[in-house]
């Protein structure tokens, strides 16, 4: 019985080594292309685009209760 549990970690660890860099890849380039995008916009403008995000989402003022 151990015999095959250790067959069988031992085939799901080589599976698992060889697959996960080729299943990571795509990942991270798409990573690295949105790390590349966001480093071409200038800080200021990302500050704005988050201030006017902000200002289009802010949370509604609670409203106080009125008996």
């Amino acid at each position: 019985m151990f015999r095959v549990i250790a067959w069988a970690a031992l085939a799901l660890y080589l599976i698992t080594v060889g697959l996960w860099p080729a299943a990571l890849a795509p990942v991270s380039l798409g990573l690295d292309g949105i790390a590349a995008v966001i480093a071409a916009v200038p800080g200021p403008v990302l500050a704005l685009a988050a201030v006017a995000a902000w200002l289009k989402h802010r949370p509604a003022p609670a409203k106080t209760a009125t008996a």
